[in-house]
């Protein structure tokens, strides 16, 4: 089971991971789900463009690797956050449904996405290169974890981004990116976990820990960048009047709706640090709390629990 450090007592405290069957109503979201600020509400929309491919593809890799785990603790853990990613896939799928509603066609970018993570990043090399079936398993575990350290430091943020409220956001697309954030620090180690238990021994395990963060850090940045600049620019409201500038993103950062440039970067060097852990990242707490108030997550409890009920 996943595991937190307690500050300053060597305690563990171990936790059950589980997916929940959440459902959003978005019959009410405005495009602009942040009021009047076009840049951070498209900056943030990006993940519905990323995810939906992004984490169904997690699932296919590690359903690859299932067979390699001999850990039953981490195969109950990777079992649960198998099913949490599938169930955030869905979820930031149906986000673009009711973009598509808007009409703000999200399809043109998504195929892009869809290549990279289907033919690029699938189960064999891509253009029939030499690499070796083990060897091209443990890379793609290495991105995967590299990419679950940027989603758990951006779950801590928006559990604790409290600009967002004040800023008017709508409730079900806080609640969405809450709740998927929540997940996102309860599950923080287990893709971590997964290549170390995969990944082989010693320096190479290291060394290609290293490959997957340098690989993985600016593609995500570009993919956010071009992300961004597509809503902006297709946008219907803005009829082309707005464009994505780093002068408009900086001014949401200041104002407390889009996270920090060093909160991002400084996630990097302590993930290439050899003794690094993500159980350091973000408070194991804080998402449990969350959940634990969530409309979404709530309701789905209380169906399993009416289910359970007969």
């Amino acid at each position: 089971m996943s595991a937190e450090h307690r500050d300053g007592t060597g305690d563990v405290e171990h936790y059950l991971i589980s997916p929940r069957r959440v459902s959003f109503a978005w019959d009410a979201t405005p495009l602009h789900w942040i009021p009047d600020e076009p840049t951070a509400t498209h900056v943030i929309n990006v993940l519905h463009l990323l995810l939906p491919a992004g984490e169904r593809w997690f699932v296919k890799v590690f359903k690859e690797a299932l067979p390699l785990v001999e850990d039953p603790a981490l195969l109950k853990d990777v079992k649960g956050f198998m099913g949490q990613e599938a169930t955030h896939s869905v979820q930031h799928a149906h986000v673009l449904d009711h973009l598509a509603r808007q009409h703000l066609d999200t399809a043109p970018y998504t195929r892009y996405v869809d290549f990279l993570f289907e033919q690029l990043l699938g189960e064999t090399p891509p253009l029939g290169a030499p690499i070796p079936a083990q060897e091209w398993l443990r890379f793609r575990l290495s991105l995967i974890a590299a990419i679950e350290q940027f989603t758990a430091v951006l779950g801590n943020w928006v559990l604790q981004a409290e600009a967002l409220d004040r800023a008017g956001s709508d409730a079900i697309m806080l609640d969405l990116l809450r709740w998927h954030g929540a997940e996102e620090v309860e599950h923080r180690a287990v893709a971590f976990d997964m290549y170390q238990h995969c990944g082989g021994t010693g320096l190479p395990r290291y060394a290609r820990r290293v490959e997957g963060m340098v690989v993985v850090a600016p593609v995500l940045l570009w993919l956010w960048a071009w992300g961004a600049s597509y809503l902006i620019r297709h946008d219907p409201s803005l009829a082309g009047r707005v464009r994505y500038s780093l002068r408009e993103h900086n001014r949401a950062v200041r104002r407390g709706l889009l996270p920090t440039w060093k909160e991002l970067g400084s996630a990097i060097p302590r993930y290439l640090r050899r003794s690094y852990h993500p159980s350091q990242e973000g408070s194991l707490r804080k998402a449990v709390d969350y959940l634990a108030t969530s409309p979404a997550a709530r309701a789905a409890a209380g169906a399993v629990g009416r289910a359970a009920l007969g």
